[in-house]
């Protein structure tokens, strides 16, 4: 069976932006062209889809995210992660090993596999563990996460302090030509803090997290890469000073890519004041200095890829205090719509805003996806731009409730998923079911 999905405004970043159509052919991308449709009249063996007013991109590819299983389930799951993720565009999704165990076997890898293919939703790709257990001492066996279908490897929450270890880590690892993340932290200078050091932290009394925790970590493993020659990957850069250090580190050279999180350029240390855990975060959200400088970033190229850092968390655990809460909030399906604002702020045209979805972390990673060239897999999102929609928590696919854009009226939406040629998500079709 061919599928057609015609009439649409295809943007596959560095390869076409216009209005053509998608042929696809046992789940692969056969041909992107003006006016196929004309061409198969009549044809009875031919699905086809209505893309007339819809951007066509290629499925968007997350670098980060917390699934949760095993071990914490009634947060996420594998299958729950998964839905939200197609029904906010995401055709491949990268986990984080901070799971119960932590995946830093390759048990656990294939476990984490064989729950993705269950689901049939999104393409799941494991990041294993740097040290075993992420404690930060022995390493993980690199050789056999890679084996096993690891495509990168983290401590992730839990920053790899000792840097003999790290630089251990990143020889190893290079080995495999894999890359290495690491969440940039020094635990010693933030232990205790719940929110950004600043102004804000100072009025409402809650210990503070200063930029410098942050800092010195992307300075450290900067110097360590550019000595190593590993390919370092930093998630989630939030202040002027990371930037302003990646964007030297890349002029000189250096094997590195950065992230940023939506909520890291829509949010300041202002939403704090509602003392609602939902805007709890680690890296915390920061000031407009710092908003200013990740989107500034993105723009130059500094920042290669916009990745959610989807971080579930249970409804009971939002609800403690400010301080016990825990960090993380959820974003796969609120991610599209905040970077498309900054196409409406200017800062990205839509194709920069489409590549730093798709053919970025594609790249990071090194994954065959996030594009629409014929021969790869038929991973496609199709989006109402124009669309506005409110954000209600309970009507999201995560098992978990924790945004902190709950009522933001957001602008655009996914209307279907496809991967390896398959409708996964389908938008009308849910409101029906429901």
């Amino acid at each position: 069976m061919k599928t057609l999905i015609f009439g649409g405004q295809v943007v596959d970043p560095g390869q076409w932006n216009g209005v053509a159509d998608v042929l696809i052919e046992e789940g692969k991308i056969s041909a992107v062209e003006p006016n196929l449709k004309q061409k198969f009249q009549g044809v009875k063996a031919l699905a086809t889809i209505d893309a007339k007013g819809l951007l066509v991109c290629p499925g968007f590819v997350d670098l980060h995210v917390h699934f949760r299983e095993p071990g914490f389930e009634y947060k996420e799951t594998i299958a729950t992660g998964s839905a939200a993720a197609v029904a906010g565009g995401f055709t491949s999704v990268c986990c984080m090993p901070n799971t119960q165990p932590v995946n830093d076997s390759r048990s656990i890898t294939e476990f984490i596999l064989a729950q993705a293919a269950a689901a049939g939703k999104a393409r799941v790709f494991p990041i294993g563990a740097i040290t075993k257990g992420s404690k930060g001492e022995a390493l993980a066996e690199i050789g056999e996460l890679f084996d096993a279908g690891c495509v990168a490897v983290s401590d992730d929450g839990s920053p790899v302090m000792n840097s003999l270890v790290m630089r251990r880590a990143m020889e190893y690892a290079s080995a495999f030509r894999l890359p290495v993340v690491d969440h940039c932290e020094d635990s010693v200078l933030s232990h205790g803090g719940s929110m950004h050091e600043g102004a804000v932290s100072t009025e409402l009394g809650i210990p503070g997290i200063p930029k410098a925790a942050e800092e010195v970590m992307v300075a450290r493993n900067i110097s360590l890469a550019e000595l190593t020659g590993a390919r370092l990957h930093l998630p989630h850069v939030s202040t002027l000073g990371s930037v302003r250090m990646v964007r030297e580190a890349k002029a000189r050279g250096v094997p590195v890519t950065a992230e940023a999180a939506p909520h890291h350029f829509s949010l300041t240390d202002e939403a704090v004041r509602s003392f609602d855990a939902n805007a709890k975060m680690n890296p915390p959200l920061r000031t407009d200095e710092d908003v200013q400088a990740v989107k500034e970033g993105l723009c130059d190229n500094t920042i290669d890829v916009v990745a959610t850092d989807h971080a579930p968390h249970a409804v009971q655990e939002k609800q403690l205090e400010f301080d016990a809460a825990p960090f993380g909030i959820i974003g796969l399906e609120t991610a599209f719509p905040l970077t498309l604002n900054l196409v409406e702020e200017g800062i990205l045209t839509l194709e920069q805003a489409i590549a730093k979805l798709t053919r970025g972390p594609a790249r990071v990673f090194g994954l065959s996806h996030g594009t629409l060239v014929p021969g790869v897999e038929a991973d496609i999102t199709l989006i109402d731009q124009a669309a506005t929609w409110i954000v209600e928590p309970a009507r999201l696919h995560s098992l978990s409730r924790n945004t902190p854009f709950a009522g933001w009226t957001m602008k655009g939406r996914v209307v279907t998923t496809l991967v390896g040629g398959e409708v996964v998500y389908d938008r009308e079709s849910v409101l029906k079911d429901k």
